[in-house]
C-alpha cells in the first residue's frame, strides 16, 4: 500500500501529461513500429545503464505516448522521473538564470533517473537556450537517462539548436548510449477525424 502511495505521489510530481501505459498503446495502428524493441525498452535496462531513448517521427504517431509509458513503467519500478517539453525546459532555465537560480533549477532536470524531454524541434532555439540544453545533456551524460521525442531527424537538429557545432555536441552525448525508435506511420490524432466538409482527408 505504501508503494502504491509513493507511486501515485511520484506520478503527481512528475509533470506527465497523462499516465497511460504500454498496454494502452495501439501497436496495430503502427505496424512498422518495432514492437519487440519497445517491449525490450520496457524492461528498463536502459535506465539501469543510464543510457537514452529517442523516439523520432512526424506529429501524432505516438512518440509522446510511448515516452510517457516508459516513464510510468520506470516510476512503477521505483525510479524517479520528470517530464517536460523542450520549450518549457528552456523557458524555466532562462527565467531561473535571470533571477540567479540557474544552478538550483538545473537540479530539477539533473536529479531524476529518467528525464523525458518532449517535442524537440517544434520551435527553433537561440544559441543561449541551446547552450543551456547542452549543459543539461552533458551533465546527465552517463549519470541518468533521457528520453527525447522529436519530429526532426538528427541531421536537422542543427537548425533546431541554431548551431551545427552545438547540435553535434548535444547529439554526440545523447546518442553515445541510445536506442533510436523511428515511427513513420499515420497520425493517431487524425485517425478518428471526421471532415465536416466531406472532403479528402488524405493529407
Amino acid at each position: 500500500m505504501r508503494d502504491g502511495r509513493r507511486f501515485r505521489n511520484a506520478l503527481k510530481l512528475s509533470g506527465l501529461p497523462h499516465h497511460k501505459t504500454l498496454d494502452e498503446f495501439d501497436f496495430a495502428f503502427q505496424p512498422e513500429l518495432d514492437r519487440r524493441k519497445v517491449r525490450d525498452l520496457a524492461s528498463l535496462e536502459f535506465v539501469q545503464a543510464k543510457s537514452n531513448v529517442a523516439f523520432l517521427g512526424p506529429p501524432g504517431v505516438g512518440k509522446t505516448m510511448l515516452a510517457v509509458a516508459l516513464a510510468v513503467a520506470a516510476c512503477q519500478a521505483g525510479f524517479s522521473i520528470y517530464f517536460t517539453s523542450l520549450d518549457d525546459l528552456v523557458r524555466n532555465l532562462r527565467e531561473a538564470e535571470a533571477s540567479g537560480r540557474f544552478a538550483k533549477k538545473l537540479q530539477t532536470y539533473l536529479k531524476p533517473s529518467v528525464l523525458v524531454v518532449d517535442e524537440v524541434g517544434y520551435l527553433p532555439l537561440n544559441r543561449t537556450d541551446a547552450n543551456m540544453v547542452f549543459q543539461l545533456v552533458s551533465r546527465r551524460y552517463e549519470k541518468g537517462s533521457i528520453i527525447v521525442t522529436s519530429n526532426k531527424s538528427f541531421s536537422e537538429w542543427g537548425q533546431v539548436f541554431g548551431d551545427d557545432v552545438l547540435a553535434s555536441a548535444i547529439l554526440d552525448r545523447l546518442l553515445h548510449h541510445c536506442e533510436v525508435v523511428s515511427i513513420n506511420g499515420p497520425s493517431y490524432r487524425l485517425k478518428d477525424h471526421v471532415n465536416p466538409k466531406g472532403g479528402d482527408q488524405s493529407h
